[in-house]
């Protein structure tokens, strides 16, 4: 499988959708494009994802459904395998189970945690975090999806990286650049704007991050200016939701006393992924 074949498309061209409109993927479709030529390997893979279920308060058995599957063997006779309808969380608990050598399942663990619509946490475990916990959370969401926002971006011809996510900034804070957002927030040359946010700021910009890279991908964005606008259109449309609501806008958000990465240097518990 070579670099331009492993994309995010091939986990959408096996997505299934079942009569009440749920989607789901077949395990042994989705094994061969996380690069497992055994079933045995695979499944082992599989059964640490639902320990992670388990130990997440999921029901695997809603995420993990066992099904049956009929196939024609040797001399004509039928056999029915084991099979799995595994839900968006599944697959994202499997790849991030899986071997990371393998570059499908390095692509496959950015477009799973991006994309899934099941929190890795309820909303009432999210509700119960401190603040440094928000903040942590959020942190780890912009990271992965910055990664992903790279990679759609990169698909549109963008180049100039630097420029491309200033123009999400622009329209996200009215103007400002992320040098601009640094000086205000008073931090030190090449210090991580987003370690230096709340956690509400920091949705705000997952937001941003999110509807920038699927506007480009479902508009088949082609062209480095066009992808800039996109980028500072988005941020622009953020803000105004932001205002409709009533909502405090990001540069009038108070910047926290300490920034993530000194605050994981305090305590290991936290950790800001990589």
């Amino acid at each position: 499988m070579t670099d331009l074949e492993i994309n995010h498309n091939i986990f959408e061209n096996i997505k299934h959708i079942d009569e009440l409109g749920r989607e789901y993927w077949e395990a042994r479709e989705l094994m061969p494009i996380l690069e497992y030529s055994k079933w045995e390997n695979f499944h082992r893979v599989i059964k640490q994802a639902i320990v992670s279920c388990e130990n997440s308060t999921s029901k695997a058995f809603d995420q993990f459904p066992e099904v049956r599957k009929p196939i024609v063997g040797g001399k004509g006779n039928i056999q029915n395998i084991v099979d799995y309808r595994l839900s968006r969380y599944a697959c994202y608990l499997i790849v991030q189970n899986a071997n990371p050598r393998k570059k499908s399942v390095a692509l496959g663990q950015t477009y799973f945690a991006i994309q899934t619509r099941k929190m890795e946490i309820t909303e009432k475990e999210y509700s119960s975090l401190t603040e440094e916990e928000k903040r942590f959370y959020q942190r780890n969401l912009t990271r992965k999806g910055n990664h992903s926002l790279n990679i759609a971006a990169k698909n549109s011809a963008v180049k100039n990286f630097d420029k491309f996510h200033n123009a999400g900034y622009k329209g996200l804070y009215n103007g400002e650049t992320a040098n601009d957002i640094a000086k205000r927030k008073n931090l030190n040359y090449r210090e991580d704007i987003l370690d230096n946010m709340g956690s509400d700021e920091l949705i705000a910009n997952l937001f941003r991050i999110s509807q920038t890279e699927q506007k480009l991908k479902k508009d088949k964005v082609q062209g480095e200016n066009n992808a800039n606008q996109v980028h500072y259109d988005v941020g622009k449309k953020v803000r105004k939701a932001i205002a409709d609501i009533g909502g405090t806008m990001p540069e009038a958000l108070p910047t926290p006393d300490k920034s993530l990465k000194q605050i994981e240097k305090e305590n290991k518990k936290y950790k800001v992924l990589d």
